[in-house]
């Protein structure tokens, strides 16, 4: 990686015409990153259990674990800046699946300072792996939709465990609960906060997984504190 940037894969296959691309990777991520920008200045945002998190962000690389349908307002949980002793930026990445759909993805987060690793974890996993393991050595945060792509829905897959087991990096399970929002129709029943309404986001407790440790064992208790969580958020919806 060259001057501290993510870069990019080549795709393999064409996006379409000049006019498509166009259309389809600049434009229409860019209305609609500028929608969510919009939106988000609407919101109240505050912060649940940050402290642990802050603190790491001085000197440590960490993971942020949450699930697909929290995914909006998610670079909320990421106030951070970063840079190496060399003075290179550094920031979160995100794994964004190598097709059309993650190039518009990709696309729209760069909008928000967020850079994307193209891979997935369900086709091509290891070469995903090595990439992630790759950018995180490199200096960057990660932020990982544990149950992404495409389910099953609050069903954490290893490939976090992973990526902290070979880098040392922490693992931090974040939920950020709208007090009123739209429900999509989509796998996971994706939120979408409605304007003005409250937002919080909340940190769990930081935890690696060592060399010699039982992932299966870290996977559960990270999908046990990700559900609390989200009975949390669902409790505060509910409330209000």
């Amino acid at each position: 990686m060259k001057g501290g940037e993510v870069h990019i894969a080549e795709r393999g296959r064409p996006l379409g015409s000049p006019v498509q691309v166009w259309l389809n990777f600049r434009l229409v991520p860019f209305l609609a990153a500028m929608l969510m920008k919009i939106l988000t200045y609407t919101l109240r945002v505050k912060y649940v259990d940050e402290g642990p998190v802050e603190d790491l962000a001085g000197q440590d690389r960490f993971i942020l674990a949450f699930y697909h349908r929290r995914l909006v307002m998610m670079p909320k949980a990421y106030p951070f800046r970063r840079s190496t002793p060399l003075g290179e930026r550094r920031g979160v990445a995100i794994l964004s699946s190598d097709s059309k759909d993650g190039e518009r993805s990709a696309a729209t987060w760069r909008w928000f300072g967020i850079h994307a690793v193209r891979g997935t974890a369900g086709h091509s996993g290891a070469q995903a792996l090595v990439k992630m393991i790759r950018v995180v050595k490199d200096g960057w945060d990660l932020g990982i939709t544990v149950d992404g792509p495409r389910g099953p829905r609050q069903r954490v897959k290893a490939g976090v465990l992973a990526v902290s087991r070979k880098t040392g990096a922490w693992i931090v399970p974040v939920c950020v609960a709208y007090e009123k929002a739209w429900k999509l129709r989509t796998w996971d029943e994706m939120l979408v906060p409605r304007p003005f309404s409250g937002v919080v986001v909340r940190y769990g407790t930081p935890f690696r997984v060592a060399a010699e440790s039982d992932e299966e064992s870290h996977r559960l208790s990270l999908e046990t504190c990700l559900n609390q969580m989200e009975a949390w958020a669902e409790g505060l919806a509910t409330a209000k």
